[in-house]
């Protein structure tokens, strides 16, 4: 398949109730290891990227490894290859344009993009994140290639599972709903645990709905259930794998 061809696969995917699972890579050797499984398609999280390099999340990771990393995991697995791409690296919108076009050319088909202020404090406005969607779809319209946007909404993720009300379930509808009108494709909502607010955003919110599956939280099933189209495992392939090499070698080394 051509990029634009995985592309479209890709976005078929998000069927609400019968939800695209991605268990997160973080370089080519995991992703080959998930493609293996039988996995649709293949996502990075950026936790995991940057941990695997020695960095700490939050756009610490430079560029340019983060890209070529993406381009040797396109390379080594035949399927529809979508990059957390944070916040885009760039606050002004000629500079986030040039990412993004940096970032086709890696042959990746979406990206994450997310609404937190990385490096800073909250998260941009339901405006000003409108318009970095927009910019982030006109750059790729101006290359001629689809991308599938996954509107990261990071509401939930930035408070307490405690804190999680109707009003903040309002502001994630109120943002889903302006995200799809700027050219989003998905809306990613991690850290709401729910299962009534889930199906509520479900229920209202234009894009497809992404869920982060806890450990501790609700099973794949019952997200399915509620209506959600995809399921990230984000961190945790990483720390799973990360816990087996620590015993592997801890076994190995009182032998």
């Amino acid at each position: 398949m051509n990029q634009a061809e995985k592309a479209k696969l890709f976005a078929s995917l998000h069927q609400p109730g019968n939800p695209l699972v991605l268990f997160n890579a973080w370089d080519p050797g995991s992703a080959r290891a998930v493609a293996e499984s039988g996995a649709q398609a293949i996502a990075t999280g950026s936790w995991s990227v940057a941990e695997a390099h020695g960095f700490a999340d939050g756009e610490a990771l430079p560029l340019d490894l983060a890209l070529a990393n993406i381009q040797r995991i396109t390379s080594a697995v035949d399927l529809p290859v979508t990059f957390d791409f944070e916040g885009g690296y760039a606050s002004e919108t000629a500079a986030l344009q040039a990412n993004i076009a940096r970032v086709l050319e890696t042959g990746a088909i979406g990206v994450n993009f997310e609404d937190q202020v990385v490096g800073g404090d909250g998260l941009h406005s339901l405006e000003t994140q409108s318009e970095r969607i927009r910019a982030v779809r006109a750059a790729a319209e101006s290359q001629g290639t689809p991308l599938f946007i996954n509107a990261r909404c990071d509401l939930f993720l930035k408070a307490e599972p405690s804190q999680h009300d109707d009003a903040m379930l309002e502001q994630a509808i109120a943002r889903a709903r302006a995200y799809a009108q700027a050219g989003g494709s998905g809306f990613f909502a991690p850290g709401l645990r729910d299962l009534e607010k889930i199906r509520t955003l479900c229920e209202q919110s234009p894009l497809p709905v992404n869920l982060l599956i806890y450990p501790d939280g609700p099973a794949a099933a019952e997200l399915a259930a509620c209506g959600v189209a995809r399921i990230s495992h984000g961190p945790f392939p990483y720390m799973q794998a990360m816990q087996a090499l620590t015993e592997a070698a801890r076994a190995a080394l009182l032998d």
